[in-house]
């Protein structure tokens, strides 16, 4: 049976890379983006990336280049190396590690995680971030879910940690915004994955949220997220499809 997503995840919005603020010395998933999110009672998305010696690093891009003084391929990085690269913007602070963040969140806000695909085309060739990440979760009681824009990846989690929520992230697949083949991005739109990867949610992009196939797994019972939210106006539009935002840029009221 697919793992249900906690009803924390629908009743709290979910701060983006975490409350990130480059002008308060908070960059994109970093510890003090986290701490921030945790002291306004938000949920926090973060994103995973994977070290050259197969450890979860909490980075959302590929490069170092944009959110770090350093360049290069991350996946070129053992943990050790990654955990010395010093984020642009952040006081000091080098890229945190999946276990260091489980650790400083502890259960006091949801964590939804998104594991980057590492297949390059959302294909099979996945594994090791998916085994570190159920790893470094393993007995974490907090509420907690994963999600990927890879179906194979989460696929793997449902094999790896069956009692995890999971879920797809989703988007109307534009080809003229993917780097992805015409081909594959006409399959994803559709969501074709979700029952075959053992999915419990979406996450779906807030400009594709009126397709009908949305709206099919929404009146299904499906518990919809969307991303991401950039504006009260935005999300005041967004909640008329979906049950819960993933937000940036303004604080997104909280209920009560």
């Amino acid at each position: 049976m697919t793992p249900r997503l906690p009803r924390a995840f629908i009743e709290t919005p979910i701060a983006h890379r975490a409350l990130h603020d480059i002008s308060d010395g908070r960059p994109e998933n970093s510890r003090a983006a986290i701490r921030a999110a945790i002291a306004a009672g938000y949920g926090i998305e973060i994103d995973l990336q994977l070290t050259a010696d197969a450890q979860a690093l909490v980075f959302h891009d590929y490069e170092l280049s944009r959110l770090t003084e350093h360049s290069g391929p991350v996946r070129k990085l053992t943990m050790d190396e990654a955990c010395r690269v010093p984020l642009r913007h952040g006081d000091g602070e080098a890229i945190p590690t999946l276990p260091e963040i489980i650790a400083l969140v502890d259960g006091r806000v949801p964590l939804l995680i998104e594991i980057k695909d590492q297949d390059g085309a959302m294909g099979t060739g996945i594994g090791p971030l998916e085994r570190a990440t159920a790893a470094a979760l393993r007995g974490y009681a907090g509420p907690v879910a994963v999600m990927s824009f890879n179906p194979h990846s989460v696929a793997k989690m449902a094999e790896l940690a069956p009692d995890l929520p999971r879920g797809l992230v989703t988007s109307g697949y534009d080809p003229a915004e993917w780097p992805l083949p015409v081909a594959t991005c006409e399959r994803l739109r559709n969501i074709p994955d979700f029952d075959g990867s053992g999915a419990g949610f979406i996450s779906h992009d807030k400009a594709d949220l009126t397709s009908r196939r949305v709206a099919e797994l929404r009146a299904a019972g499906t518990p919809v997220l969307c991303w991401t939210v950039r504006s009260r106006g935005e999300e005041a539009e967004a909640r008329r499809y979906a049950d819960n935002v993933t937000f940036e840029r303004y604080l997104a009221p909280l209920a009560g």
